[in-house]
């Protein structure tokens, strides 16, 4: 994907384009915030050095909403690949992380990986209510 450094307006992110940068989405949300972090700061001093033009956006601009946590609970899902996208993708604070319901417990997922033909997470279960005797 990219990473757009834009002039601020009155709009969310409707100003115009300093400077676009390549942004690898490789690894877990968290990693993916650093690798932008470093690359923010690239395009900072570009933009104090080199002082480009900012262009305007063209295009229908696409509006997305905040992420409720229900949509962060996982659903049937095709290969391991696409099990593990949709846990990393998920693995920032912030997010809700990827979960799973089963037989009075909540199972959170976070830190997956892809490890010799499978996928590897950090689980944390908690119950779904209270047991009054505990």
């Amino acid at each position: 994907t990219k990473l757009s450094a834009l002039r601020m307006t009155r709009e969310v992110d409707a100003g115009p384009v300093y400077l676009k940068e390549d942004l690898c989405l490789e690894g877990n949300a968290e990693e993916i915030y650093i690798r932008a972090t470093y690359l923010a700061a690239n395009l900072i001093e570009r933009i104090i050095n080199e002082n480009p033009v900012p262009v305007p956006q063209i295009g229908e601009p696409t509006i997305f909403s905040r992420r409720k946590p229900c949509e962060s609970e996982i659903p049937e899902i095709e290969t391991l690949q696409a099990l593990y996208d949709f846990i990393r993708m998920l693995d920032a604070d912030g997010y809700p992380h990827a979960f799973i319901k089963y037989k009075g417990f909540l199972y959170d997922f976070t830190k997956a990986t892809l490890y010799d033909g499978r996928v590897v997470a950090d689980v944390t279960i908690t119950p779904l209510r209270r047991d009054v005797a505990s």
